[in-house]
């Protein structure tokens, strides 16, 4: 805030700097009037959380672990799958039952997506439900 108020020599200069002052203070008015003025943002999910009495079930379920090496070779349950149209098969005995058993997926962490995506798919195509993945941990290094 330097004002140009005289010189000793007695120059009769024209000023030509701009006061900006009040523009400056003008500007931050507006700015506390937008901040004052603008709603607060409340993001609400609406969750159904299970009720915190409920008991744990008595019967645990069945658990297929189905693992996808690196080289694309699947194994259900510590045997080896020859082919997709094998896989389906168990996919499809897992689908028919009423209280469908779970299917635990490790894929290795070098393994095509494509592969992955494939098993995935046909799970879902013949109507599995649950279907999750393990082996993370190998994703964390």
């Amino acid at each position: 805030m330097a004002m140009n108020v005289g010189q000793a020599g007695g120059d009769n200069e024209v000023m030509v700097e701009m006061n900006t002052t009040p523009l400056i203070d003008v500007m931050l008015v507006l700015l506390v009037m937008l901040i004052i003025t603008i709603p607060i943002q409340t993001h609400a999910v609406k969750l159904n959380m299970p009720n915190p009495n409920a008991k744990p079930p008595t019967v645990q379920p069945v658990v297929h672990t189905l693992v996808i090496d690196f080289d694309g070779s699947i194994t259900w349950d510590n045997q080896a799958v020859p082919n997709l149209k094998d896989l389906d098969t168990r996919f499809t005995q897992v689908a028919q039952q009423e209280d469908q058993d779970e299917i635990h997926v490790a894929p290795n962490r070098l393994v095509k997506y494509d592969t992955v995506a494939k098993v995935l798919a046909d799970a879902s195509r013949i109507g599995v439900k649950k279907i999750g993945f393990t082996g993370e941990e190998q994703y964390m290094q």
